[in-house]
């Protein structure tokens, strides 16, 4: 059994599952097309329950005493509370625990991009020294000696024999199921910006429509060409930005995986979907509110040879909101949190 325990390239019939049907939030399904599913990783609700059970599976780590969810807590929407996640040795990392919110139309994940897929994603933090640090053959032994995998793996792939590849796909499948949508803002929009329609007061309600009229304007937020407006849900442009946050380089985001200079400094756009759940903020947790990210857009970029040249305002150190436009942008931003995805029973600990 071990010695298939990392195997790369299975070829798995799953007898007798049921296809998983996905649930769309209206202006998810309004403006983009379906999330992609990897014709060699169809979505069954057997895979997604396996793969919930495993998310929250602590036998992953090396002394079994944290899982994915240590770092990725549904209750702040699958992020952590600190600037860096703790492994199982104490060691800190070197980058905030992005949310896993809409994953299933994005790829390159991490904050540098280096990792193609979810599938490709999910074999990384068992096996990373600052996080689980498990050897797989390890990790699979665990999990084939316990009284229920075995079982639960046959159902959903087709054999009790388990190895690393299946551990995978059931994780990635059920991150595929972490879709978000359900937002005051969303409700708004759906009725086509109709006041009284988000379960906001009124106020609140303007508030929050005059800071999306802040954030889509060139000369005041000008946020829309990385983050996206009304017609793109997802709120990201699932690209990568050097956004001014140091004049000197010292983490390389993406230049550290691609190895080209010019892409120093670029990180992962990051969705603004939830923010009121996922502080701290940047790739760094370096803001611990949003008004701090708000004003460093505002009037603290700092120039680099990378910077993105959407960064238009660098000479300005910033868009110079005044304190009214940035009470407005926030509330705009705190509009696109869902607190009906983080008490989602279908996403929380199984056990």
């Amino acid at each position: 059994m071990l010695a298939n325990s990392c195997r790369k390239d299975p070829n798995l019939d799953a007898a007798d599952t049921t296809p998983y049907v996905v649930e769309y939030p209206e202006r998810i399904s309004k403006y983009i097309p379906p999330m992609s599913i990897p014709a060699d990783n169809p979505m069954t609700v057997e895979g997604v329950e396996l793969g919930r059970m495993l998310f929250y599976e602590e036998l992953l780590s090396g002394d079994n005493t944290i899982s994915c969810a240590s770092c990725h807590d549904p209750s702040l929407s699958f992020s952590d509370a600190g600037a860096f996640s703790i492994g199982i040795d104490g060691l800190q990392g070197e980058r905030n625990s992005m949310p896993l919110i809409n994953l299933g139309w994005m790829d390159h994940l991490f904050w540098d991009g280096r990792k193609p897929s979810m599938e490709a994603q999910a074999y990384t933090p068992v096996t990373d020294v600052v996080e689980m640090h498990e050897e797989w053959a390890n990790a699979v032994s665990e999990l084939q000696a316990d009284s229920q995998y075995p079982f639960l793996f046959e159902r959903a792939f087709g054999s009790k024999t388990i190895d690393s590849v299946m551990v995978a796909k059931a994780l990635a499948q059920f991150e595929r199921t972490l879709i978000s949508g359900n937002s005051p803002m969303d409700k708004f929009m759906n009725t086509s910006f109709t006041f009284g329609s988000s379960g906001w007061s009124m106020d609140d309600e303007l508030a929050a429509y005059q800071g999306f009229i802040i954030f889509r304007e060139e000369e005041k937020g000008d946020c829309i060409h990385c983050h996206g407006d009304s017609f793109n849900p997802l709120w990201t442009d699932n690209l990568f930005h050097n956004n001014g946050l140091d004049a000197v380089i010292t983490d390389k985001g993406l230049g550290k995986f691609t190895g080209n200079p010019s892409d120093d400094g670029k990180f992962k756009t990051p969705t603004l979907r939830n923010l009121a759940f996922t502080g701290p903020y940047m790739h760094d947790g370096r803001f611990e509110t949003l008004d701090e990210v708000i004003d460093h857009y505002s009037e603290g970029l700092h120039y680099s040879p990378t910077i993105d040249p959407l960064m238009k305002k660098v000479d300005d150190g910033g868009v110079q909101l005044t304190p009214d436009e940035k009470y407005y942008l926030k509330m705009f931003l705190i509009s696109l949190s869902d607190s009906t995805f983080i008490t989602d029973e279908r996403f929380t600990d199984p056990g």
